[in-house]
């Protein structure tokens, strides 16, 4: 990677938390220690970022600390390796150009900090993806209407007749608050209502989740497997998981969450 985009994606990376670890970005970069640190030192000098002991933080405070995890789902500071591994194997889906939405998550949010260093128009319903795309990257970016939700930090909107509908994408990245041989599961009616909006203004349907989530369950189900293109996910998932999604014809992506590591892509 050029010093011009792992410059880009270490000061997109300090507006996410009150301090980035070295290990942090090395993650994000695929840098090493020595090559990440003299980067925060060059940053440090152009007074572009503060460096502190074992990482960098911003110079100002961000106003939003990442993204909150829905109510009901992981914290954002937990799997936090496995979260920004399968955003990058997320982002090597996108060309420069494309028209992708991104729905609000706490993996999807980690998105933004590759996609710093690309330009493609991005629709969300998150309003820290679309805040710190706005601000760290060249992206163009569209919001849908509705109210923004605090605790989870996305804007839903109970109409039928919101901007949504005007907006195609090439692919759909969003995450679930868990997966099972139904499918895609969530807890909330509205958010329900408000994804399977989205899902049908898109070509493909890719889902981000740690393979935590396919131990977990919930009341709703938000779409079949068979709906469902592409699951990316970390190298902790299950050969009994990972042979559901081959018999649904899911598409599946293991992200490595070491530096350095390859992703694995199984045919589904």
């Amino acid at each position: 990677m050029h010093e011009k985009e792992r410059h880009r994606i270490i000061l997109s990376a300090v507006q996410d938390r009150p301090v980035v670890t070295v290990a942090d970005l090395c993650g994000l970069t695929g840098a090493s220690e020595a090559t990440v640190r003299r980067d925060i030192a060059t940053l440090d000098e152009l007074k572009k970022l503060r460096r502190v002991r074992g990482g960098a933080e911003a110079i100002s405070p961000p106003q939003f600390v990442g993204l909150a995890g829905r109510p009901f789902s992981v914290n954002q500071t937990m799997n936090i390796l496995e979260k920004e591994a399968i955003a990058r194997a997320a982002v090597d889906l996108c060309e420069d150009g494309d028209p992708i939405i991104i729905n609000g998550g706490t993996t999807t949010f980690q998105m933004v900090h590759p996609l710093a260093t690309r330009r493609v128009q991005v629709f969300t319903n998150s309003f820290p993806i679309a805040e710190h795309l706005l601000k760290h990257s060249k992206n163009t970016i569209m919001l849908s209407g509705g109210a923004i939700y605090r605790e989870q930090n996305i804007i839903l909107s109970p109409f039928d007749n919101d901007v949504t509908r005007n907006f195609y994408a090439k692919r759909m990245f969003m995450g679930a608050q868990g997966i099972g041989p139904l499918g895609l599961m969530e807890a909330d009616p509205l958010i329900i209502q408000a994804e399977q909006k989205l899902i049908g203004q898109a070509d493909e349907l890719v889902v981000l989740a740690d393979s935590s989530k396919f131990a977990v369950r919930s009341s709703l189900v938000l779409c079949p497997l068979a709906q469902i293109d592409t699951v990316i996910t970390d190298d902790g998932i299950s050969d009994r998981d990972a042979a559901m999604l081959e018999a649904a014809d899911v598409k599946l992506i293991v992200a490595a969450s070491g530096a350095g590591q390859d992703d694995k892509e199984v045919a589904g």
